[in-house]
């Protein structure tokens, strides 16, 4: 009977830590798939180690994840033009039937819109500072050391990305009110009423539609009604839906295909962002609810 090796033992500690890091780099990243490949190469770098030199696994886990995720928000912001994959972030889907508090645990996992939106705001080492010691409650003396800031610096930091943060708009209202200005909004798609569309959407709206070719933007109410009323003449079903908590739609065409999903972002009775994917490569691995009757 052969018994456990060094290389098992440690793997076994690491996978006693992997979900952790994962979400830890998830709410840095915004992405499943990059937070993975971070923890990923946080083991490659752990199985290099002398682990019986590292006092607290743990926190060496903690730390290289950070700087990879530090590495990896660098180079986005370094990037003249950011790429489609980049650009998304990652979708949860979820039939919009006034969920029960219970359900509120799916989606606590993913990264809310209007969270990420915030987020982007911050410059990389704000952003990790904030995720890490404000959602993580990682010591500030340990944030600092992945920065390379003093443990007063990084508070400083982490204060000013805090009030960045607070300083934001975010949706405050109660789901169903949120829920009642996206379904008047579809509404007024549906029937063609150009200035009921203008009324319900923020004077500075920005749409972002994600498609095959990449992300296009559009800003100001007038410019996102007209391509929208245009769009809604070929929807033929919508169903109301939760896009990473938000109030949003996924609406089918003649021929029976999904047309694409769509996800709102309402602050005092109007929408100020909107998120579209008609990408059919992304479409079909979100996992959509099926079309009704």
């Amino acid at each position: 009977m052969t018994g456990s090796g060094p290389t098992d033992v440690l793997a076994g500690a690491f996978e006693q830590q992997r979900e952790r890091l994962v979400a830890v780099a998830h709410r840095m990243l915004g992405s499943r798939a990059e937070a993975e490949d971070a923890v990923q190469e946080a083991w490659i770098r752990l199985a290099r180690q002398d682990a019986a030199a590292i006092d607290n696994l743990a926190g060496w886990l903690t730390t290289v994840v950070g700087r990879v995720c530090l590495d990896v928000l660098r180079s986005r912001k370094n990037r003249a033009v950011l790429s489609y994959e980049d650009r998304l972030p990652e979708l949860v889907v979820t039939v919009d039937d006034g969920a029960a508090p219970e359900d509120d645990a799916v989606l606590a996992e993913s990264v809310g819109l209007a969270l990420l939106v915030v987020l982007d705001t911050l410059t990389p080492t704000e952003r990790l500072a904030f995720v890490m010691h404000d959602m993580f409650a990682v010591p500030f003396a340990e944030i600092g050391e992945i920065i390379g800031r003093s443990t007063d610096a990084t508070k400083m930091l982490t204060s000013r990305a805090r009030r960045k943060v607070r300083g934001t708009p975010l949706p405050q209202e109660e789901p169903r009110r949120q829920r009642a200005v996206v379904d008047a909004f579809l509404a007024a798609a549906r029937n063609g009423d150009f200035d009921g569309l203008v009324r319900l959407l923020d004077p500075q709206v920005t749409w972002r539609t994600y498609h095959p070719q990449g992300v296009m933007t559009t800003v100001g109410a007038a410019e996102v009604a007209g391509p929208i009323l245009r769009g809604a003449r070929s929807m033929t079903a919508v169903l109301p839906v939760l896009v990473n908590g938000a109030p949003g739609f996924v609406s089918w065409g003649a021929n029976g295909k999904v047309l694409g999903v769509a996800a709102c972002t309402v602050v005092d009775g109007r929408i100020v962002e909107l998120l579209t994917v008609s990408d059919r490569k992304r479409l079909g691995a979100m996992g959509l609810p099926e079309r009704p009757e």
